[in-house]
């Protein structure tokens, strides 16, 4: 048995980690390793496009770009199952509920990075997936419910226009009638 209570395996938005047996609430899982940047390091770092970044302070950035970090696989979600937690200048993730065998383990990467790497529009988690299908299918319905509106109105429009249609005829037939009879 691996020593490992995850696995990585393929998820909708890459790679990501997937619980191979139960794992207990508040269980320490990985950490998050990395070579330390400074400030201007990690300013470099994150303009040539390092996806992998962890600010630790507003001084100490850790860079999980190496392949020797696992922890780099955790994806992001709306509604987690895993928190990060510093300890020394150490980052540390560990599980905020009980985890079930298949389970993707995840956490939130915070405001900025979903705004600003992710995009608000993009999130492919289990939580923002079902809100925007349940906001599609509200959609639908309005347009559905507004295209039967309009075509009861406009079949009630189409009545009363040859109603009307049929008045103005025969009005024109009475009067051509009292005409032809002076």
């Amino acid at each position: 048995m691996s020593p490992r209570p995850y696995r990585l395996g393929r998820s909708l938005t890459g790679l990501g980690l997937f619980a191979t047996r139960p794992i207990k609430k508040r269980s320490r899982i990985a950490e998050y390793r990395g070579r330390r940047l400074g400030i201007d390091a990690a300013l470099k770092a994150e303009k040539s496009g390092n996806r992998y970044l962890y600010e630790v302070n507003s001084k100490i950035t850790i860079d999980g770009a190496r392949h020797g970090n696992i922890a780099r696989y955790f994806n992001h979600s709306c509604n987690p199952n895993c928190d990060t937690f510093i300890r020394d200048r150490r980052v540390f993730i560990r599980t905020l509920r009980n985890i079930k065998p298949g389970e993707e383990l995840t956490y939130d990467y915070g405001r900025d990075y979903l705004k600003n790497v992710i995009g608000l529009a993009n999130c492919l988690c289990s939580r923002c997936r079902k809100r925007r299908k349940k906001h599609a299918a509200e959609l639908r319905l309005k347009r559905l419910r507004r295209a039967k509106r309009l075509a009861n109105a406009a079949a009630k429009g189409k009545v009363k226009k040859t109603a009307k249609k049929k008045t103005a005829k025969s009005a024109r037939k009475k009067t051509a009638k009292r005409g032809s009879k002076r």
